[in-house]
């Protein structure tokens, strides 16, 4: 897949209208709904992945990787499942909207509960492909 900010380039996307081609969740990650999410890769920056992920009706299961986000449209319930190292935290439940910023931290294990979507551009460790 090509990167939509290639780097050395200069360019610009408005991120609430990029086209996000959406997929059914796996079912093994699926806890509630019929969701539907996808990504749009936007290139590397320091050795981090950009993208913009959007999921749609229902809640779904995660292992985190460790990122940032800022919430572009929508919004989410972001329940903590377990988080390694730290598990008081465990429980912990984050409601994110339009102009929130969040990190989680690699493994920490999630459900997140989307009513109607969330988009999010997010900085990611880079997977090491």
């Amino acid at each position: 897949m090509s990167e939509l900010l290639p780097e050395g380039r200069n360019a610009a996307l408005h991120g609430t209208r990029l086209d996000v081609a959406l997929d059914a969740v796996d079912a093994e990650e699926t806890v509630a709904g019929s969701p539907h999410q996808g990504i749009a890769e936007l290139g590397g920056i320091g050795g981090a992945e950009l993208g913009v992920w959007e999921l749609r009706g229902g809640t779904v299961t995660d292992t985190e990787v460790d990122e940032i986000f800022i919430v572009l449209s929508g919004g989410a319930s972001i329940e903590l499942l377990e988080v390694p190292g730290a598990p008081e935290e465990a429980g912990r439940v984050f409601d994110v909207a339009a102009g929130d910023i969040m990190r989680l931290a690699a493994g920490t294990r999630t459900r997140w509960t989307v009513t109607d979507h969330i988009r999010k551009v997010y900085v990611a460790e880079a997977s090491g492909e």
